[in-house]
């Protein structure tokens, strides 16, 4: 099949996507703020007068559901490299994450406060090897991880995106290292197609 074509297909396929006809209507930016609502209605990690930290925020749809879940009491913080439309209630912060200019920049929002959850939904741009688009993704959520551990409160939880594949082993046992308890989810909005999963990480160790 070419290119075009798989292009095409993918798009019908998109635009027939019984999540993404239900975000349109109930006014979510993606498809993916149904994979947090499942998780959330499941595991109840968001609750109000939370502090959040959303990694890879763009277009915002995670930042909907949670500072809709953390109400005014709450506070949530998005960072992505792509622009991102202003949300009520949500500081924005365009960033690379991979650089120390965007961690510091979190940091100055924070203001010495810590993180009740950390959220990361990063991926990286796929080209198509699919050694070093997991090499890639995994190092994200390596980043991912090492944020949380730094600013989470003792007790706090971590949900993050990762591929299974290479490292995604290693990378569970260290969630595991890291937390009481370390969560497998597939919610019901992942493609079946696609190998991804989210770990959530519960009750941050000292």
């Amino acid at each position: 099949m070419t290119r075009a074509k798989t292009s095409k297909a993918w798009m019908q396929a998109h635009v027939n996507d019984s999540y993404v006809k239900l975000a349109k209507k109930e006014g979510y930016r993606s498809r993916a703020a149904y994979k947090l609502l499942e998780i959330n209605e499941r595991d109840r990690i968001l609750k109000k007068g939370m502090v959040v930290v959303d990694l890879g925020a763009a277009p915002g749809s995670w930042s909907q559901v949670a500072i809709h879940q953390v109400g005014a009491e709450g506070s949530v913080i998005a960072l992505d490299i792509l622009e991102m439309q202003p949300l009520p209630g949500v500081v924005y912060i365009r960033g690379d994450f991979r650089e120390e200019s965007a961690v510091e920049m979190l940091n100055q929002i924070l203001a010495g406060r810590c993180a009740d959850i950390v959220i990361s939904d990063m991926a990286p741009n796929i080209s198509g090897v699919s050694v070093s688009d997991q090499a890639r993704s995994m190092y994200l959520a390596e980043l991912a991880l090492s944020f949380a551990m730094d600013k989470l409160n003792y007790g706090g939880n971590f949900l993050v995106k990762v591929f299974q594949g290479s490292g995604f082993d290693q990378f569970l046992q260290t969630m595991r290292s890291g937390f009481k308890k370390v969560l497998v989810r597939k919610p019901k909005a992942s493609r079946d197609r696609s190998n991804e999963v989210y770990l959530l990480g519960l009750e941050k160790k000292l």
